[in-house]
């Protein structure tokens, strides 16, 4: 049993199919590994300049105003929901920042 294509005339039943299919797999294998060649080396000219890559960090900026609210008594849910962030952010912020 093999597939059939009956719109792109694919037969991989036949030598000369399997063989194309392996060739197509071979060319998008090529133009993945060059695509990620090329993010990586926009990654990295991005960061030899000096200038921020990903994510820019919103939640990050309200930390001193997250402790403060956690010393004064209020629940992570509260803190959130009153700085207009999500909980899973305010978590991971505040527990981060207590090292240091």
């Amino acid at each position: 049993m093999g597939f059939v294509s009956l719109s792109e005339a694919l037969d991989l039943t036949t030598p000369s199919g399997r063989a194309l299919a392996g060739m197509l797999a071979v060319f998008a294998e090529f133009e993945r590994d060059i695509l990620r060649d090329r993010v990586k080396a926009g990654i990295d000219q991005v960061r030899k300049d000096g200038k921020p890559h990903g994510r820019p960090m919103t939640a990050g900026k309200l930390v001193p105003e997250m402790k403060q609210l956690r010393k004064d008594g209020i629940s992570k849910r509260a803190i959130a929901k009153q700085l207009g962030v999500s909980r899973t952010s305010v978590i991971p912020l505040l527990r981060s920042r207590k090292r240091s």
